[in-house]
């Protein structure tokens, strides 16, 4: 179906961050090999043409994927959709629609009715049938116009934590700040001083200047536990009576994610073929000193708040493993039925190795990293297992989206 590609293996971290609420995204960033090693760097974030939508409706029966072995395993699917039928449910939604085509009341018909089909007890070969008769499929555009999009993963870390100061617990986050000023959508306007709104500070500022204390929520005992937490913009945090506390992304400063492993990369601090979360983690605890310099050249800091039950994406949902994907709100749309055909990691013995995967996948959350048509991120679950995995997910793949032909 498609070429497939290891662009880059192991770097498990988050490049972006919710636009609303809930988890975040955690994807192997795409850091470029010098211009001796690769002449040209694929740009899966390629911006849509002005006025052009991301997805395009597939008029040729031979381009509309097989869903046969995506129906033989639909194991959580079915709740998922519930999640997406409930936010569609709420008023607020509707000021994300039309998409194109695509009325408000389209998109939940379509889920109701694909819902309908699960609960009928079909095999997978008469649901393939039936999908194909029942629904439009549409296909993303992809970053280069002929449906290409850039798969990544990303799951929810757990770490030891406490919600009071303690000698162990001293790297806190923080709860966001009443000076925080944001739009209806949750855009970050700024700070909010005297009648002004001025660009909120950017990391370094506001650790050196204190101008958060009071705020905190959590402490960790790792100062880059604490920035793994604020570019993943969730975890769960066990606490010393062995209570488990999850924490959950509110807000941001406003400004750009800068991925920190390429710096450590350029500086040749860790090989470009050996970067991964554990090789930066595995640096940072023999050189502690330098934590600050390099996160401080990401400028982004989150703020969050305490969440009980699971992670939940930008609709305030929550996600489910395998069967929630994040993309660019933007240009997508919220909450409807999707459908991806690319490569996931398993593990064998020791050993992890990918293999063709397609799924059906519902559109539920967002990051600050995934933007355009040519990126996709892939919830993978959570605790450390999921993180693994999530790790060596950055494949090349197909992301289609399904719409009910006869809606009312």
């Amino acid at each position: 179906m498609k070429k497939w590609i290891l662009l880059a293996v192991g770097l498990v971290f988050v490049a972006g961050f919710l636009g609303c609420h809930g988890a975040p995204l955690m994807i192997i960033e795409n850091i470029p090999k010098t211009a001796k090693q690769q002449p040209a760097i694929t740009d899966y974030s390629r911006p849509l043409p002005e006025g052009e939508l991301a997805l395009r409706k597939i008029t040729d029966p031979a381009e509309i994927p097989d869903f046969t072995e995506a129906c033989k395993d639909l194991s959580g699917l079915k709740e998922a959709i519930q999640y997406s039928l409930h936010y569609l449910a709420k008023p607020s939604s509707q000021s994300y629609f039309p998409y194109g085509d695509i009325s408000h009341q389209h998109a939940a018909e379509s889920l109701a009715a694909f819902l309908k089909l699960l609960d009928a007890g079909y095999t997978a070969e008469e649901l393939n049938i039936l999908i194909r008769e029942q629904f439009d499929v549409y296909t993303s555009v992809g970053y280069d116009d002929r449906g290409t999009v850039l798969f990544t993963g990303y799951y929810t870390p757990t770490f030891d934590g406490s919600t009071q100061r303690t000698n162990r617990f001293r790297y806190p986050l923080y709860r966001q700040p009443d000076d925080l000023v944001k739009d209806q959508d949750g855009t970050i306007l700024g700070r909010q001083v005297g009648d002004d709104i001025i660009p909120y500070p950017a990391r370094e500022e506001i650790e050196q200047s204190g101008m958060l204390h009071g705020n905190e929520i959590m402490w960790l005992s790792d100062p880059f536990e604490v920035y793994t937490v604020h570019v993943q913009g969730s975890a769960k945090i066990h606490q010393p009576d062995g209570s488990l506390t999850g924490v959950g992304y509110a807000a941001n400063n406003g400004h750009d994610y800068q991925s920190i492993a390429a710096v450590m990369i350029r500086e040749g601090l860790i090989p470009r073929e050996k970067m991964s979360l554990s090789a930066m983690i595995d640096y940072f605890k023999k050189h502690p000193d330098d934590v600050s310099r390099y996160v401080n050249t990401n400028p982004r800091f989150v703020f969050f708040s305490i969440e009980s039950g699971p992670p939940r994406g930008s609709i305030n949902e929550p996600v489910t493993p395998l069967r929630s994907i994040a993309t660019d709100k933007s240009i997508y749309p919220r909450a409807c039925l999707a459908f991806l055909a690319t490569a996931l990691p398993g593990i064998k013995g020791h050993e992890i190795s990918h293999t063709p995967y397609s799924g059906f996948v519902l559109d539920q959350d967002a990051g600050g990293a995934i933007r355009a048509p040519g990126r996709c991120d892939i919830y993978i679950g959570e605790g450390d297992m999921a993180g693994k995995l999530a790790g060596h997910i950055y494949r090349e793949g197909r992301l289609y989206y399904l719409f009910l032909k006869d809606a009312i």
